[in-house]
C-alpha cells in the first residue's frame, strides 16, 4: 500500500492581510496562502490542506510570534466554540477589516464603478446585544485539545451549549456565553442541572434519539422573555415537570413554551410550538431617528427578526437614508420576512408594498401593521418575479423605490431581470454577504449605477457583514 505524501509544512509564514469570511493571507513563492485564526503581523508555521496552481489553504500549526494588535480574548470558550472568531482582535480593528472586505468584494467580484464607501457603522454594545439565542443539549462533550490523549477523560457526558466548530454531533459545555444577558445562562444551566439529577437523556445527533435537545431563547428590550424547551421525544410528565420548575425559579418568563422534535434536523419552522404558560409570543420595540417614531414587533417561536435590536435600528435608520424618501413614494419591500423594515419607513413613504415567499411571515406582516395602526402598507406571499406584473401594478401603483434584503445566497438571476424591467428610479440592496450582492451589483449594472455604500456592523466579534447599496437608474 503506497502511504500517503505529508502535506508541505510551510515555516515562518508573515500573515500579511485580512482576506475575507475570518480568513487572511499569506505569501509565498508568489502563491496566496488563506488561513483562519490568524491576524495581520502574526508569524505562523503552517500546515497545506489544499494546494492549487495560484493559490492554497492552510491550518496552524504553531505561532512563532503574535500580532501586537492582539488582545486576550474575554470568553474562556473561544477558539473552541465557534460562535464569536474575531474576539483576540480590539472592535476598532475588527471594524476596519470589515470595511475592507466590503470595499475589496465589491472590487474584486462586482467590478463596478463605486463612489467612496461610508465609514461603517459600528455597535456601541458588544457584548449581550444577541435578543435571540439557541443552544444545544447532547450526550458528547466536544474534548479540548489539551484533553485529547488522556484516557481517564471521556467525551460520554451531558452538555448544554454550542456545536463546536465542524462537528454536528459534538457539543462544547458552555458555561458563560457573552451574546445574551442574563437569565439566558442561568436558564440552561437549570436546565441542565435538572436533568441530570433526574437522569433524563440529552439528545444523541448520531442516533437521533434522546429527550433533550434545544433551547431558544428570545429576550426583548420590552422586557418580555420567551423560552421555547425543545424535545425530541414525547414524555409530557417530564415536560410539565421541567417547565413547571422553570416558570416557578423564572418569573421573569412571559411566553413559556414546548416543541416536539423528532426530525432529523433541527429547524422547527414547520412543527407546531406548543404554550405552556404567557401569549407564546414576545413583542420588541424599534426607535426611529425621531424618538417619537416607536414600533412594536410580535415575534413567535418561529418568526424572522434582527438578531440584534440596537444595531436593527441602526440598519434600518440607514435604509431609509439610502431609500430617500420624501413621503409620497410607493416603496415596494422585497424578502419583507415580518415587514420590520417597510413598517419601519411606512411613515417616510406614500405607500409600502411587501413581497415574501413565507406565507406565515407575511401573516406576521400583516399583524404588524395592525399592531403599528399602519394603514398605508400591504403585504403578499408569493414569488415576486411572478407577482410583480402589470395587472399588480395597475393595482398597487409602480414603485418608486425597491427594497431588497435577500438571505446569504442573493438574489435569484431571475429577480434581477424582474427588477431591470420593473425601472424604479431608486434600489436599495441591504445584504448579510458581500460577495452575493457584488455578483448581483454587476448583473444590474448596465441598468443601475452605484451610488452609495454603506456596511453596518450587526454582529460584533464575529466575520460578518452588513451592507447597503443604493443605486440608481441609470
Amino acid at each position: 500500500m503506497r502511504r500517503k505524501k505529508p502535506s508541505p509544512l510551510l515555516s515562518q509564514l508573515l500573515i500579511e492581510d485580512y482576506a475575507a469570511e475570518g480568513k487572511c493571507i499569506a505569501r509565498q513563492d508568489g502563491k496566496v496562502i488563506f488561513i483562519e485564526g490568524v491576524v495581520p503581523g502574526d508569524r505562523v508555521d503552517v500546515r497545506i490542506t489544499k494546494s492549487k496552481k495560484d493559490w492554497a489553504e492552510g491550518v496552524v500549526v504553531s505561532f512563532v510570534s503574535k500580532a501586537a494588535d492582539r488582545v486576550a480574548p474575554f470568553c474562556d470558550h473561544f477558539g473552541v466554540c465557534g460562535g464569536c472568531q474575531w474576539q483576540m482582535l480590539p472592535y476598532t480593528k475588527q471594524l476596519q477589516f470589515k470595511q475592507q472586505q466590503v470595499e475589496q468584494t465589491l472590487q474584486r467580484i462586482g467590478k463596478v464603478t463605486l463612489p467612496t464607501i461610508l465609514p461603517i457603522a459600528g455597535a456601541t454594545q458588544t457584548t449581550q446585544y444577541r435578543n435571540k439565542i439557541e443552544y444545544t443539549f447532547g450526550n458528547k462533550r466536544y474534548l479540548l485539545p489539551s484533553e485529547l490523549g488522556n484516557e481517564t477523560i471521556s467525551n460520554q457526558s451531558n452538555v448544554a451549549g454550542f456545536h463546536a466548530r465542524g462537528y454536528f454531533d459534538k457539543i462544547v459545555d458552555i458555561d458563560t456565553c457573552h451574546l445574551q444577558a442574563a437569565p439566558s445562562n442561568e436558564i440552561r444551566h437549570f436546565i441542565k442541572k435538572m436533568a441530570v439529577e433526574k437522569g433524563w437523556s440529552f439528545y444523541d445527533s448520531r442516533a437521533h434519539q434522546g429527550y433533550l435537545r434545544n433551547l431558544q431563547l428570545r429576550l426583548c428590550r420590552s422586557g418580555e422573555l420567551m423560552v421555547n424547551l425543545i424535545v425530541g421525544e414525547e414524555r409530557p410528565d417530564q415536560t410539565n415537570s421541567l417547565l413547571q420548575a422553570l416558570q416557578q425559579r423564572f418569573p421573569a418568563i412571559t411566553t413559556l413554551l414546548y416543541t416536539v422534535n423528532q426530525k432529523w434536523n433541527d429547524s422547527i419552522i414547520d412543527l407546531e410550538p406548543v404554550v405552556f404558560s404567557g401569549k407564546g409570543f414576545v413583542e420588541e420595540i424599534l426607535y426611529g431617528a425621531d424618538p417619537a417614531e416607536k414600533y412594536r414587533f410580535k415575534i413567535g417561536p418561529q418568526s424572522f427578526f434582527q438578531t440584534n435590536t440596537a444595531q436593527a435600528e441602526t440598519l434600518y435608520r440607514l435604509t431609509a437614508t439610502a431609500a430617500a424618501l420624501t413621503g409620497q413614494e410607493t416603496l415596494y419591500d422585497l424578502y419583507c420576512g415580518t415587514g420590520s423594515i417597510g413598517i419601519f419607513l411606512s411613515r417616510k413613504a406614500g405607500r409600502i408594498v411587501g413581497v415574501e415567499q413565507v406565507s406565515a411571515a407575511i401573516e406576521d406582516a400583516k399583524e404588524n401593521a395592525r399592531i403599528n395602526q399602519i394603514h398605508n402598507a400591504s403585504f403578499y406571499a408569493g414569488d415576486v418575479a411572478a407577482i410583480c406584473n402589470d395587472t399588480f401594478f395597475e393595482k398597487e401603483g409602480r414603485p418608486d423605490v425597491i427594497i431588497t434584503d435577500p438571505p446569504r445566497a442573493g438574489m435569484h438571476e431571475t429577480l434581477v431581470d424582474t427588477l431591470r424591467a420593473i425601472a424604479a428610479p431608486v434600489i436599495v440592496y441591504v445584504s448579510c454577504n458581500p460577495a452575493t450582492q457584488a455578483r448581483d451589483l454587476q448583473r444590474l449594472d448596465s441598468d443601475y449605477q452605484v451610488t452609495s455604500v454603506q456596511p453596518v456592523d450587526m454582529f460584533p466579534h464575529t466575520h460578518h457583514i452588513e451592507n447597503i447599496v443604493q443605486l440608481r437608474r441609470r
